[in-house]
């Protein structure tokens, strides 16, 4: 079972480790194919002023130190993750399981090592990213999908690049309406709490013990499981 997460624009700086290589990401058959769109992007930087999409950092994405993606995002979903408080099998769990959805990389895993860098979404960095990603991705994330279930907790936007067929998605109720931007924290504590008890199964899922988190029904519709939850 993988979790499929949205990046986040909020990022830690810095990193302790090299630059990236082919032995930074998953699914190194396909590095070349990722770098591309990489070389795209650090070349549109050279020529490009508009800070608020793509930042002020004029540096080569190929020479910045990298870190684990899921220390590198720091946003809302990544700080009620609490990666650094989780115990170590929880930690390799997230590191191997999680799918982050990288608007420049692509799909990476929570350990990918991944420099700062800034790419806002939805924004182009001289080409349409996201239908690059897509054609690159989707076919690999297809193959996993036909055996292993996808929790689905990205943001619509990341269905550009892939939609899974066979998913589990979740939607937070409170006081009767639907919970929009704090959705991002339950997400986070979600990722914390099912890979400390690994399911591999829906079943598996609804067993675990959510902290408040009430699963009030399950809708079924095209393959994806819609599990509609009270959170307090």
């Amino acid at each position: 079972m993988k979790i499929l997460l949205a990046p986040s624009e909020r990022k830690t700086l810095g990193g302790d480790n090299p630059p990236i290589s082919k032995k930074s990401f998953i699914f190194p058959e396909i590095y070349e194919k990722r770098i591309e769109a990489v070389r795209k992007y650090d070349e549109f930087l050279k020529t490009t002023n508009d800070i608020k999409n793509f930042g002020d950092d004029k540096t080569s994405v190929f020479t910045r130190p990298t870190k684990k993606a899921v220390l590198r995002y720091s946003g809302v979903a990544f700080d009620h993750l609490k990666y650094n408080v989780l115990d170590e099998d929880s930690q390799k769990w997230i590191d191997e399981n999680v799918y982050i959805f990288s608007n420049l990389f692509g799909v990476i895993s929570a350990g990918d090592l991944i420099p700062h860098y800034t790419l806002k979404q939805g924004a182009k960095p001289g080409f349409d990213i996201y239908s690059y990603h897509h054609n690159v991705f989707a076919p690999i994330l297809e193959k996993i999908n036909e055996t292993e279930p996808f929790i689905d907790l990205r943001a619509k936007f990341y269905e550009k690049i892939y939609k899974p067929k066979n998913a589990i998605t979740f939607k937070f109720i409170k006081n009767g309406k639907v919970v929009s931007h704090f959705a991002k924290a339950y997400r986070g504590k979600l990722t914390a709490i099912i890979a400390k008890h690994k399911p591999s199964t829906l079943e598996e899922v609804l067993k675990i013990p959510f902290e408040d988190i009430k699963v009030l029904e399950i809708q079924e519709k095209k393959g994806v499981k819609e599990i509609i939850c009270e959170v307090y």
